[in-house]
């Protein structure tokens, strides 16, 4: 495999080295898409897989479902793939959860399209219009087998309550975290004991993600303590996702993702909030 599954993160320069190894798969919307791709990618509709875990018919235990939209873009969990987007890495890493949650060996490209298009235009691997898309492949979902699990709501709740859950990481901005911006949300504020570093602070130049050593401090300062089990979670998962990949990185084992995230804890009145 090209990558490490513990730290699956690739360079654009990895990436090229191993594009014969790699399906690419890219998260921008579909008329930036269009206008300029790595030859043979193939298009990953993220606002629609979004949706989807979000809802009743797709949610992420919904093996049916994601059989289904896994297998429309020609993948069948055989070789692995690599997720983009155009640069914010949330979107990437929102893509790279799902895929890795049902078997999918997946990584994301560091720094996204705008780090990889030079490499790409100078090797004259760029194309451009519409496309086709991929064959159809039969994919069975293996839940669960990624190196990030899939926390739920219930669970952690009950967990938290009962004073044995694990480290909450809270990757919004810190309004947010203290209740001053409630998005959406009708209530706000944060999960219990919740230790809060922006997704922000994960990334450096050129939208990177920081090197091991300084995700590791950064996470320390935070007060999430290496060796102890932790969960990430934002207001709607991308930033979450982000969290986790930043979280295994740094070393961090029995990293989970609360992908539903505070939109979903702040709906139900059964979950407590601090702030």
């Amino acid at each position: 495999m090209p990558f490490d599954p513990s730290d699956p993160v690739l360079s654009p320069e990895e990436l090229l080295a191993s594009r014969d190894a790699l399906i690419i798969l890219d998260a921008r919307d579909a008329e930036a898409f269009a206008a300029a791709r790595a030859t043979g990618a193939r298009h990953l509709p993220i606002a629609d897989w979004d949706r989807a875990a979000k809802s009743e018919a797709g949610r992420l235990d919904r093996l049916d479902h994601w059989a289904v939209a896994i297998g429309a873009l020609g993948l069948d969990g055989a070789r692995p793939v690599v997720v983009l987007d155009d640069g914010r890495m949330t979107e990437a890493a929102r893509g790279w959860f799902i895929l890795q949650h049902f078997g999918v060996p997946a990584a994301v490209l560091d720094g996204g399209w705008p780090a990889l298009e030079p490499l790409l235009a100078a090797a004259g691997q760029v194309e451009t219009g519409p496309t086709a898309p991929p064959a159809p492949l039969p994919f069975q979902p293996r839940l669960g087998t990624g190196h990030v699990a899939l926390i739920e709501k219930a669970p952690l709740r009950d967990a938290l309550s009962a004073g044995a859950g694990p480290q909450i990481f809270d990757t919004r901005t810190a309004a947010e975290h203290a209740g001053l911006d409630l998005k959406k949300n009708p209530r706000g504020g944060r999960l219990p004991g919740a230790a809060n570093l922006p997704h922000a602070d994960l990334l450096g130049p050129g939208n990177r993600l920081l090197p091991a050593k300084a995700l590791r401090a950064r996470l320390a300062s935070a007060g999430l303590r290496p060796g102890e089990r932790a969960v990430t979670h934002c207001d709607g998962g991308g930033r979450a996702a982000l969290a986790a990949l930043a979280a295994l990185r740094a070393g961090y084992t029995g990293v989970g993702a609360y992908y539903l995230s505070f939109a979903d804890w702040a709906a139900d009145e059964s979950c407590p909030i601090e702030g």
